[in-house]
């Protein structure tokens, strides 16, 4: 005992140093660092009347900067529900309201440096809760020959609640559907929407139910029908084409006669004037008149926009033994190639393959730049005529042996 109180002094001094040389190897293999959090912390709300309700938009998420140790940040990156921030509204009434936000860390030691925001400011109004009769507006005006029946909104009433200034600014609830030249019934699910007196979107309140189910009747007036166009088509295109599409604007058209028993009798659709292919080798654009019975007529033009593409027929050819053609040979060399000939494919139109010739069509060997030795080289074909393509060349590569010229020997 007598020894210890007699080295009391060197004990303790022995025991700080002890503490400090602990902390200096703790901070060195795990030092303090100061960081902004990566993730965006969601900000809680406690103790709100349940009558009350925010105003506009309210702050929800809080950046924070944190000082700690690096295996303390780690962790908390990890595990993000150890991080809460609270913004307590016990007590509040209706107002502007500035609530400083509580931050509650589970992990130790950690200083909090910044947060961002310190304090949320929000207002708070009375919740209030309206019922309102949905409004259906039909803009336009269906298709001739065609008249809408009753509609029908399923349900007709919703229930908005919200912020007591925005739900008093709400004049109506409207859907609006177009039904400009429509032939067919609408039956669709429609989200509502809440205007103010200036015909205005109000946002920030909540819609019981947000969308409801409409159905609009479209029925056909007495002596009206609608048939399909079909053209009328004479003559053959040119040889080598095709008729590759026919097109009409409209496809549809609206008949009308004061007989209904007229345009009951026809068929479900009509013709038009002949359309003449006869040696056509090109694209037809015209407008054609319609075929119809005495008594019956078409509602708007009297006429059809009749588009035929005419496309070439497409083929192929070979060409045999063509021979190949040696470019860029530097004069000092001679050359041997093998094969001297090749075999080449081609595809296009019809009419252009009929036309071409041997002498439209170029098989090229580029030796420039090469040296003496031996060389595999994939020629090129040339082609005079348009639209036509080289589907293969057999072979694909051609042998080419470079070296001195070849002198013919003298005979005695």
């Amino acid at each position: 005992m007598r020894w210890i109180l007699a080295n009391i002094r060197t004990i303790a001094i022995a025991f700080v140093l002890a503490i400090i040389v602990w902390i200096s190897a703790v901070t060195a293999s795990d030092p303090d660092v100061e960081k902004t959090y990566p993730l965006a912390v969601p900000i809680e709300i406690i103790g709100q009347d349940p009558g009350l309700v925010p105003m506009g938009e309210v702050q929800e998420f809080v950046s924070l900067t944190l000082k700690t140790p690096q295996s303390v940040f780690d962790k908390l990156v990890e595990n993000p529900d150890l991080i809460k921030i609270f913004a307590d509204l016990s007590g509040l009434g209706s107002g502007l309201h500035e609530v400083p936000l509580q931050v509650q860390i589970d992990a130790r030691p950690v200083q909090i440096v910044e947060s961002d925001p310190a304090i949320l400011d929000l207002v708070l109004e009375p919740l209030t809760t309206r019922t309102f009769d949905v409004t259906l507006d039909l803009e336009g005006e269906p298709a001739v020959g065609y008249k809408l029946g009753g509609p029908e909104v399923m349900p007709n009433e919703v229930a908005i609640s919200g912020p007591k200034s925005l739900v008093d600014q709400i004049v109506d609830v409207l859907i609006r559907i177009d039904v400009s030249n429509t032939r067919q019934a609408v039956e669709a699910t429609f989200a509502l929407v809440p205007i103010n007196s200036k015909d205005q979107p109000v946002s920030g309140v909540n819609l019981s139910p947000g969308s409801v189910q409409v159905q609009v009747p479209v029925t056909q007036q007495g002596g009206y029908r609608d048939l399909a166009v079909k053209v009328l088509v004479t003559g053959q295109v040119a040889s080598g084409y095709r008729l590759s599409n026919i097109s009409i604007t409209p496809p549809v058209i609206t008949t009308y006669s004061p007989n209904p028993d007229l345009v009951l009798a026809l068929p479900g659709f009509v013709e038009t004037q002949p359309l003449d292919l006869n040696n056509a080798d090109s694209n037809i654009e015209m407008r054609l008149a319609l075929v119809l019975p005495e008594g019956v007529s078409v509602v708007g033009e009297q006429n059809v926009l009749v588009q035929a593409a005419i496309s070439p027929i497409l083929s192929s050819i070979t060409i045999s033994d063509k021979s190949v053609e040696l470019l860029g040979l530097n004069s000092r060399y001679g050359a041997q190639i093998s094969p001297s000939t090749v075999d080449v494919i081609l595809s296009g139109p019809v009419p252009l393959l009929d036309k071409l010739t041997p002498e439209d069509i170029r098989v090229l060997l580029d030796l420039s730049g090469l040296g003496i030795g031996t060389h595999q080289l994939e020629p090129k074909v040339e082609i005079l005529l348009p639209d036509i393509q080289v589907e293969s060349i057999n072979p694909l590569t051609i042998e080419v042996i470079i070296g001195p010229p070849l002198t013919p020997t003298k005979k005695p």
